[in-house]
């Protein structure tokens, strides 16, 4: 029997570079499971992240707000745990995904990584969480885990004790097949951070990588950009050394052979979620998601991991496009590829579409649905997506790459201007050439148009705004507004 409404099945990766998979044309990829799911679903090759790290994404996807709205800026560093409230939720202030699903009826699930403050504070919006404190992955083996009143150490790979978790659930949900159910998967991999993947792969597909050349991944020296964030970081005292591995990592090929084994380990439990459905008559009553919380450079652009691992940050390709595919209900396994711009935010208003639920008014939330472009609705669709990494905020269109950056500070950061058409790869900035001002100066005003309305004055940044817990920048913040500057919650 079909529930009234669609089960609803999310599989949030971490780090996953949209371009790294069979499906988007990588040779050396090897994600069957993500091949086989795009060819009967919808796969869209221009989705992209609002911002580079992990939290800010999470955020995003749960309230379907950017990280000037919600208040976080890059990724929430258990550092500062002592420094955080009791039980401490990040996004505890807002309505979010999971808990207007449980007022549908919904049941729902958070299986793996929070990253959103306390892992123990999931269960404020979920009714079942079985997840991990960490949001820094250290290794992909025994982590400690939070399941409900239980803690203990997971056995073998994290991927393969979520999916295992994830499929029980499933299960569990088939024996009351009139209650739809929210499953938020999300796998702490394939990561890409020291020690994580540091060194040849000893997992499952190691063999299969073993003397690869890697030749999906370009070999370049390392940018000034990168140079200039480690040398900042040591002139202001905030770098022990844990950053210096960004200089070494790109072009290491047994960091980028361990990297794409980890993208195997969660192609398989892709795999074994889609099973799992069809095996329980599950799968024609589903929305199914896979998505990544954002990208990675691999070394692109002389860097290695997120748009704030320069300075200033960016907001190139690599670290903010991500994977993503949708499988709708009752679609009949239609193949189709889009290539409209799409973003994290708009995952948000689409389940909320399917579901029945109203949309977000657009003053509140730029989420948009992306059902109309499954569906093949002739609408009018606003073909761009907007980013921002603290000091650089960002419009991406069919055309255009623009990257401002927030003036009123001491840096003298210059802006940057791509012409995707001409400049693919992102490599020619044409922001200072005289015959660009018009489109630099167009571009800016839709960037202050769109943060005039999507951005909380209490977290806008250029306006003297903080952030909840940690800025990567807590320097340029203080100089520019003031010493009493401070991280709130």
């Amino acid at each position: 029997m079909a529930t009234k409404k669609p089960n609803i099945v999310v599989i949030y990766v971490d780090n996953h570079p949209g371009a790294v998979m069979g499906c988007a044309g990588n040779p050396e990829a090897y994600t069957p499971n993500l091949d086989r799911l795009s060819q009967n679903a919808t796969l869209f090759t221009e989705a992209h992240c609002p911002n580079a790290m992990c939290s800010p994404c999470r955020a995003s996807v749960l309230t379907g707000l950017m990280p000037s709205q919600h208040g976080i800026h890059t990724w929430i560093d258990e550092y500062y745990k002592d420094d955080w409230p009791d039980n401490w939720n990040a996004i505890d202030e807002f309505d979010t995904l999971p808990e207007k699903l449980a007022r549908e009826g919904y049941d729902t699930a958070l299986i793996g990584k929070y990253h959103l403050g306390n892992a123990e504070s999931a269960t404020d919006l979920f009714k079942k969480c079985i997840t991990m404190q960490i949001g820094h992955v250290q290794s992909f083996y025994e982590n400690d885990i939070i399941d409900g009143e239980e803690r203990y150490k997971h056995p073998g790979h994290s991927v393969d004790f979520f999916t295992d978790k994830a499929i029980d659930y499933i299960e569990q949900c088939c024996e009351e097949k009139e209650i739809p159910f929210f499953l938020f998967l999300t796998f702490p991999a394939p990561y890409g951070h020291w020690p994580a993947i540091q060194g040849e792969p000893v997992n499952r597909y190691a063999d299969r990588f073993t003397d690869s050349p890697m030749l999906s991944v370009p070999r370049e020296g390392i940018s000034k950009q990168a140079i200039d964030w480690i040398s900042i970081l040591k002139e202001k005292d905030l770098d022990d050394g844990e950053y210096d591995v960004l200089l070494q990592i790109p072009n290491d090929l047994p960091t980028l052979r361990n990297y794409y084994s980890q993208i195997s380990i969660v192609d398989d439990g892709v795999g074994r979620v889609l099973e799992a459905l069809e095996n329980n008559n599950l799968a024609d009553n589903t929305l199914f998601i896979f998505a990544s919380d954002h990208g990675m450079s691999l070394g692109q652009h002389g860097f290695w991991g997120h748009g704030e691992d320069t300075w200033p940050s960016n907001t190139h390709r690599e670290a903010n496009h991500i994977p993503l595919i949708i499988k709708a209900p009752d679609d009949g396994n239609k193949q189709k590829v889009v290539d409209s711009l799409v973003g994290t935010t708009d995952i948000y208003a689409t389940i909320l579409d399917y579901v029945g639920l109203e949309m977000p008014h657009i003053n509140e939330s730029p989420a948009r649905s992306m059902r109309p472009l499954i569906e093949n609705e002739n609408i009018v669709w606003d073909n761009a997506c907007f980013m921002e990494q603290e000091e650089t905020r960002a419009i991406r269109t069919s055309q255009w790459l623009f990257m401002m950056r927030v003036q009123n500070t001491e840096y003298n950061f210059k802006h940057e201007l791509y012409d995707l058409v001409a400049d693919p790869d992102e490599r020619m900035d044409l922001a200072q050439d005289p015959e660009y001002a018009d489109v630099v100066s167009k571009l800016s005003a839709r960037l202050d148009e769109y943060f005039s309305v999507y951005a909380n004055s209490r977290w806008d940044l250029w306006k003297g705004g903080t952030v909840k817990s940690n800025s990567t920048r807590p320097f340029l913040w203080k100089e520019t507004w003031g010493d009493s500057w401070t991280p709130e919650y």
